[in-house]
Formats: structure tokens, sequence, C-alpha cells
């Protein structure tokens, strides 16, 4: 059975339900005017602070605005037709080195203590079999 304090919240749980909604939310009112400011507003040296505050905030956005089109977006052209001309050098040295197969393997290369749980057990997960070598009978 239900105890007296649960009874009182779930009494008052229900009058909270069942009471009708205020009048303000249904009808709505509009304080639309045409005045560019409201007669509250006095002038007085915080409320010229603010207006000269968003003024500069203005002007600043648009300084900025500028800067990240024709500043910002030039320089990440250039910074890629830069970092496509080195990945084309890096490939263009890579061409003048031996054969993967006939390069000295190192002991500190491609260690293997177990297999992997993909594939043949011997690639990593990042193996790229035109840069990487493994020859298990070197090692």
């Amino acid at each position: 059975m239900l105890s007296q304090r649960n009874m009182q919240r779930l009494g008052l749980r229900l009058a909270k339900q069942a009471r009708p909604t205020p009048a303000r939310n249904v009808v709505q009112r509009r304080f639309n005017s045409t005045q560019n400011k409201p007669d509250w507003i006095v002038d007085n040296a915080f409320n010229r602070e603010r207006e000269n505050v968003k003024h500069h905030a203005a002007s600043t956005s648009t300084l900025w605005l500028r800067l990240s089109i024709f500043a910002v977006i030039p320089f990440l052209i250039g910074g890629s037709i830069n970092a496509y001309n080195l990945w084309n050098e890096h490939w263009e040295h890579w061409n003048h080195m031996p054969p993967l197969e006939e390069r000295t393997e190192y002991a500190y290369q491609n260690i293997r203590s177990k297999n992997f749980p993909w594939g043949d057990g011997d690639k990593t997960i990042f193996w790229n079999s035109d840069v990487n070598y493994h020859n298990p009978d070197k090692a």
C-alpha cells in the first residue's frame, strides 16, 4: 500500500499537471515599436561604451573576414603547392635507391615477438608493399 507521504507526493504531482496554463502563455504579447531605441534606455557613459564596443566588434569582424579571404586562402594554396612539390621530390629520391630486397635489414627493424592477428601475421596494419620490406629469413 502507499504510505501517507507517497500519497501526498502523488497528489501534488497530479495537481501540477491539472493546473491550467497561464493566460500569458496562451496570448503572447508583442512588444514591437517603431522607435529605434526604447524610451527606458538612458544616454549615459555605460550605454555609450556599449555602443562603441558593438561598433568596434563590427569593424573588427569585417577586418578578419577580409584577412581570411585575401591572406589565409592564398597561403593555403601556396602551402599545398609546396607540399606537392616536396612529395614528388621524395619519390624521385626513392627511384635512385636500390630495390627493397637488396637493402640492409637491421636488427631493430621489423621485430616480431608474435604474429599479428590479421593477414599472414607478418605485416603491420600500416604495411605498404612499395615502401616496407621484411624478409623473415634475414632476421
